[in-house]
């Protein structure tokens, strides 16, 4: 019996950072693209060296890799179907899948072919892993100022609100390198899906300060991927609180990229008890080499959480999550009964 046997919610998990590295190896190989290592054994021991960044933006060049091997629809099914099985390995009852279409039509793909991929790897592992509930969250880009790649993320816009529904694609997000171009200048991407009924989420407030947690608030997103940079501006906070904004914390990330020093320094446990609906989440598990498991080992014994706090914080998830009525009913009501 693991000792987190509650249901768990994984709200921020990244697609091209969540595989097995043996299997994009074999598609590596199968493909003829050579990773850095040469070999299984110096592939993986480069994901090890280079997963402790000195910055989040030298963190993504990690993922031009995985993304290079990507690129046709069975590698992203693949992908997807083994993720779905490795969540139900570790007790995920629900989790939102978030990947960039854009990234993956180097050789021929469009976007909405990379959607529909992912979306059949969903349904395969689904279909094995029936107690594990997945969707997919469609991510937007940033490469430099907004308009590098303008035209994509206009087309990502469109192809979400193609493939929105409660089920499947749930939501559109902005990830990518932060500092170009203030967070602002992608508001109309935003505003286009706010208006079309789409869910939102946007990275902020990871490796720049507040003012970006300032600025996806203003779009009218209901969650923040990180966000705890809010911690530094107290009356923002009160404003988060008030409006039960979420934040997607994932905290061996945040101490792999440097936006926060230490477990025990960062910030997630007092913005909880600020009130503040903060949930706790992978990123990347073959970057942070763990799941859900290993990073509430790092809350309970090193960040001040209470297992209480763990069932809160999955609670918080649920009710966050851009899942159905039911479902979301459904798991507060077992993870209320975990509550010691």
């Amino acid at each position: 019996m693991t000792k987190y046997p509650f249901p768990k919610i994984d709200l921020h998990l990244h697609l091209d950072g969540s595989f097995r590295t043996k299997s994009m190896y074999e598609m590596a190989q199968e493909r003829g693209i050579e990773l850095p290592g040469k070999t299984l054994e110096g592939y993986e021991f480069y994901m090890l060296e280079t997963s402790n960044a000195d910055s989040v933006n030298e963190y993504l060049t990690m993922f031009d890799w995985p993304t290079a091997v990507l690129q046709d629809k069975e590698s992203l099914a693949r992908v997807t179907k083994e993720l779905i099985e490795d969540l139900n390995a570790c007790g995920v009852r629900y989790a939102e899948i978030r990947f960039a279409p854009q990234l993956h039509t180097q050789k021929g793909l469009t976007q909405a072919d990379a959607v529909e991929a992912v979306l059949e790897g969903r349904k395969q592992g689904m279909e094995l892993c029936p107690g594990t509930h997945v969707n997919i969250i469609t991510c937007m880009m940033v490469f430099g100022p907004e308009h590098v790649n303008h035209a994509a993320n206009a087309e990502t816009v469109k192809v979400c609100k193609q493939y929105f529904s409660d089920e499947g694609v749930v939501a559109l997000d902005l990830a990518g390198a932060e500092g170009f171009d203030p967070l602002s200048a992608f508001a109309p991407f935003f505003k286009e899906a706010k208006e079309a009924g789409i869910n939102l989420t946007c990275h902020a407030g990871d490796s720049q300060d507040w003012q970006t947690v300032k600025d996806a608030m203003a779009f009218g997103v209901t969650r923040i991927g990180h966000g705890h940079h809010i911690y530094e501006n107290p009356e923002l906070v009160r404003k988060a609180a008030e409006k039960q904004i979420t934040l997607e914390i994932c905290p061996t990330s945040n101490i792999q990229c440097k936006t926060r020093e230490s477990f025990p320094r960062h910030p997630a446990k007092n913005l909880l008890q600020m009130g503040i609906p903060v949930t706790i989440n992978t990123d990347n598990m073959v970057m942070i080499r763990g799941d859900l498991n290993s990073e509430y080992d790092h809350c309970i014994n090193e960040m001040g959480f209470t297992y209480n706090d763990l069932i809160q914080m999955n609670i918080n998830s649920a009710k966050a999550a851009f899942m159905k009525d039911n479902l979301r009913q459904e798991i507060i009501k077992e993870l209320e009964g975990y509550l010691k």
